[in-house]
């Protein structure tokens, strides 16, 4: 008898059955992982990702856009610099900050080329730090430097980069770089970054530890052209590790106004609109308010003429005529000073504007 007749039928059978129910196993375990991964993805998140990868792809017509599916993952954080809608002439009252980005930060960043003498010395910083009160500018910063930069802008948070499964985080973190390699000029910003790259201790989580070292390796291995940039933005400086504070040699205090900026930023907050208040004692009684309580401020402004306005017409039953175009009466000093808020009472009594509480 032949060596291929003493071969047991049944032997053969089994061992086929063992290495089909092994591949099967091996696809079906790999396709509910990958089910797992990204069940936290929305589907608008895959729509925002297929259209930001087509946007990217009709952008740069000669980039390698082959994205693996890490990179694909954080699609839905970019955001091309037409669509940001922020310009620095957006911004009252941070001039000279201004000035030393688009002079140290957009140039070098954009026109390499008019550095070349000095390549070594003048390329644009691998890091830029904006750090100061909340609410006094900073993101607003960070739109108009990728607006009027041309470069796209990628907005991390940390639930982007955090994964549950081992070893996921630093594949993102990995794949973070990569991306913004494939799409420079590229500004990666990190808001808050003192909650990602605070002070490294022994206390530290295994994965945390990991994810700033891999960040940092990755970091320093950015391309020498200096066409992708880390941006931060913190109101808690003190907190960011030394390490990291190295690597964004350009840092800019972003501080509380004064009257001079304050005065510039109503000017901007007030463009367009009718008001009837005068400026320079608005000025005088807003001192320690940031940007953002400047703006707050003239919104509540606002909403108190409206709200004079349906008082006076909608709630006592007068019909609005759709073709009616509505006017309102110009804003009032008055109308300010009642959203001050109550710890500003002492200054406005010291000024001898008497308010009048909101209804």
């Amino acid at each position: 008898m032949s060596f291929f007749h003493r071969i047991d039928s049944k032997a053969v059978t089994d061992t086929i059955f063992f290495v089909g129910a092994t591949i099967s196993l091996y696809y079906l375990t790999t396709q509910l992982i990958n089910d797992m991964r990204s069940r936290g993805t929305s589907k608008e998140d895959k729509e925002k990702a297929r259209l930001s990868l087509a946007r990217l792809k009709q952008t740069n017509p000669g980039v390698d856009l082959d994205l693996n599916e890490y990179e694909r993952s954080l699609l839905p954080c970019v955001i091309p610099p037409e669509e940001i809608g922020v310009k620095f002439e957006d911004i009252g009252g941070l001039d000279n900050i201004i000035t030393d980005l688009q002079e140290n930060v957009i140039l070098p960043l954009t026109c390499p080329q008019l550095f070349d003498q000095y390549a070594s010395l003048l390329q644009a910083p691998k890091g830029v730090l904006l750090y100061g009160p909340p609410g006094c500018g900073k993101t607003m910063l960070a739109k108009a430097l990728a607006s009027e930069s041309g470069a796209n802008f990628i907005s991390i948070r940390m639930s982007n980069i955090m994964d549950k499964w081992y070893g996921e985080s630093n594949k993102l973190v990995d794949a973070l770089f990569s991306l913004a390699q494939k799409i420079q000029p590229c500004i990666i910003f990190i808001d808050e970054i003192d909650s990602f790259l605070r002070e490294r201790s022994s206390t530290d989580h295994e994965l945390t530890a990991m994810l700033k070292a891999e960040f940092m390796t990755l970091w320093d291995g950015l391309l020498s052209s200096g066409r992708v940039m880390i941006l931060g933005a913190t109101n808690r400086a003190s907190d960011i590790d030394s390490a990291f504070m190295r690597r964004m040699p350009k840092r800019f205090a972003v501080s509380l106004p004064n009257a001079e900026q304050r005065k510039h930023i109503l000017e901007k907050l007030l463009r367009g609109i009718k008001y009837n208040a005068d400026l320079d004692t608005l000025v005088k009684v807003t001192d320690g308010l940031s940007g953002s309580d400047l703006k707050e401020l003239c919104r509540s402004a606002a909403v108190n003429s409206t709200r004079e306005y349906i008082r006076g017409n909608v709630l006592n039953g007068k019909p609005i005529d759709p073709n009616e175009k509505i006017v309102l009466r110009p804003l009032e000093l008055q109308d300010f000073i009642q959203g001050l808020s109550p710890s500003d009472s002492l200054l406005r009594e010291s000024d001898g504007l008497l308010v009048n509480p909101v209804d």
